[in-house]
């Protein structure tokens, strides 16, 4: 309106519960932080000054030494390298496996259709240490000459892959089949009426929509086969196979154990999963809110 004024708007008065709220928030997100500051604070620390005035004191000086030390010392250029042989193919197995049975499952109707669902997502229910005896055993005989480099199912990268596929893949068609039903059906009818095949319902109609879920998923599983060190454990024997889970290992000393190199080598090993982390943040984001958004 030429020639007057704006209306000055009035500021909400603050309600002590949203005070509370807020200071609760911040509570908490520094009770979680907390861990990961003491660390971060710990790994710039020189080992003299901490064994003289102890953690909780103030620092003299503050430097990133202990991360060289720590990448350095630990092989964990190598390490990485053996854990992208390993979680790559695994997740991307995952979700093709997966996805196929969800789509079975879920876009046609058969009287033994929930079969194969129910089967994959029993074996989440199994503990890993229930079945670990037979497995270790079962990897010992099954013999793979020119395959693997042991000759052996046990002590190889495909070993691992096989196992965090074989454990993971319950999980993943759980939640893609739920996703996929909530898909209008029409478009695969139409599809049908079309002369489309089986293999191109799936491949370029169903799984491109399910782009957030997937997101998710393989966000989900690069955390989770990235950080895995029981399987590595008991599946691999040569020391240059292992994980970089294990790469800390290789900081303790037979006598004496840097606990601020230790931390460095922490924080290291948790930068490739930070960074899978916030590429797929978008489609982690949206997949967690599907539910929601379908209504």
């Amino acid at each position: 309106m030429s020639g007057g004024t704006l209306p000055v708007r009035r500021r909400a008065p603050i309600r002590p519960g949203r005070v509370l709220l807020h200071v609760f928030l911040a509570g908490t997100a520094l009770a979680w932080l907390a861990p990961l500051l003491w660390a971060v604070f710990s790994a710039m620390l020189p080992y003299s000054e901490t064994s003289a005035k102890g953690y909780v004191s103030w620092p003299d000086k503050l430097s990133f030494d202990n991360f060289t030390h720590a990448f350095e010392q630990s092989g964990m250029l190598h390490y990485f390298g053996n854990t992208l042989l390993i979680a790559v193919p695994a997740v991307l197995l995952t979700l093709l496996l997966s996805s196929c049975v969800a789509f079975y499952v879920s876009r046609f109707d058969f009287r033994v259709n929930l079969a194969p669902l129910l089967v994959f997502t029993a074996g989440n229910l199994l503990p890993q240490q229930v079945i670990i005896t037979p497995l270790y055993r079962m990897y010992l005989l099954t013999n793979l000459p020119g395959i693997t480099g042991s000759g052996k199912l046990y002590d190889s990268a495909l070993g691992l892959v096989l196992i965090h596929v074989a454990f993971q893949s319950g999980f993943c068609a759980f939640v893609l089949s739920n996703y996929m039903r909530s898909l209008p059906h029409e478009l695969t009818e139409a599809a049908m009426v079309d002369g489309a095949s089986v293999w191109r319902l799936y491949w370029q109609i169903t799984l491109p929509l399910c782009k957030p879920a997937m997101g998710a998923l393989a966000t989900l599983l690069s955390i989770w086969i990235y950080n895995d060190f029981f399987w590595a454990l008991v599946l691999i024997s040569t020391g240059e196979k292992m994980p970089i889970t294990s790469a800390l290992n290789n900081l303790s000393g037979q006598y004496f154990t840097d606990p601020n190199v230790v931390a460095a080598g922490a924080l290291l090993t948790a930068i490739p999963t930070l960074i899978v982390y916030f590429v797929l943040q978008r489609q982690f984001v949206s997949g967690l809110t599907l539910g929601y958004a379908k209504g």
